[in-house]
Formats: structure tokens, sequence, C-alpha cells
């Protein structure tokens, strides 16, 4: 029902996926690299993603075509936020399995010049709303680094709840964060 249900609501236009007061979430395509690299390629935003390196162009691109497949076996992935007064790409967020994972995850980052301003709180509030009410999903995860507090700020503004502190695979400790209701 999940991915019906999602592969409904697809957009597959440019048009917008959903809106919230300042942005404008569509799907990603090729065009995006650039916007992509902006927020993925800067080093001192990506500290706390992942490995803390920025992204490369190469995996930049391949990123651009696992998304793609993603809205083709899922109906979602990620998504670029557009300034709603300008069209301007400021960030991304979307809904992702990395690795495979059973539990749809938030995931999001903004370029530096639009970080302070509420931007991510409300993109992943419109997010979470898009998540229940068009795709039918619940039980979503967020992970952080756990000294990123400007991030667990924005979850627990846009509703998640600070879940467990675990040890990953590369003995890194990553903060959980789940929807309510969802074995928290």
């Amino acid at each position: 029902m999940q991915a019906s249900k999602a592969q409904a609501v697809g957009r597959h236009d440019g048009a917008p996926v959903f809106a919230t007061r300042r942005l404008l979430a569509r799907r990603w395509h090729a065009g995006d690299l650039a916007a992509l690299m902006a927020v993925y390629g800067d080093a001192q935003a990506m500290r706390y993603v992942s490995d803390g390196q920025p992204l490369t162009r190469a995996a930049g691109e391949r990123w651009i075509a696992v998304t793609l497949d993603n809205y083709a076996q899922r109906g979602y992935g990620m998504y670029a936020l557009a300034e709603a007064a300008t069209g301007t790409v400021v960030g991304f967020a979307g809904i992702v399995h990395p690795g495979g994972q059973a539990e749809p995850e938030v995931k999001y980052a903004f370029r530096r010049s639009h970080w302070g301003i509420g931007l991510a709180t409300e993109a992943v509030t419109g997010l979470l709303r898009h998540a229940r009410e068009d795709l039918g999903l619940s039980g979503l995860i967020a992970t952080t680094h756990p000294e990123n507090a400007a991030s667990h700020r924005v979850l627990a503004k846009a509703g998640m709840v600070r879940a467990e502190l675990l040890v990953d695979d590369d003995w890194q400790m990553t903060q959980f964060f789940r929807t309510p209701g969802t074995g928290v």
C-alpha cells in the first residue's frame, strides 16, 4: 500500500512535491548537480555528515542517479528545496533507506548562507507531513552526529523525539531521533 500511494503522488514534471511557507520541494534532475555540490561539497557544512568529508563531483553524480532510481522504485527520495520567492535551490531534504535499511530516514542539508533562519525546521516539518499524509509512511527516523546540537534542535522542533545513542559499524556514535509513537 505504501509504495502504490507513494507512486501515485510522485511528480515527474518539476512541479512541487510539497511546499512550505518559504520553500518548494521538487524532485531532483541532472541540472541540480551544481546546487548539490554547493551544499554537500562544502567541507564546513559536512563536518557532521557521514565521514565528515565533502561530497566529490563523481559521488554527486551517482547520488542523483540513485535518487532517480528511488523515485522509480519507491515513489520518493531526496528533493531539491527552492526558495518560493526566487526559485533558487538553497538545500535538499528527503526520505531515504541507506544501505537498504527498512526504516525510512529523514535527511536534509542547506547552503551555509541559509543556516539559522528556520528553513531546516520548516523543511523537515513539511517533509514529515508529506511522508505521513501523501506517502502513508510512519516510523521515520533521523540520525545525527551526537555533537550536532543545531540538527538536534531542528528535529525536535519538527516533532521528532530523541531516541537511542548507538555505536555504528565503524565505531562512531550516532544519535537517533524517531517520529512519536515509533519505538522510543
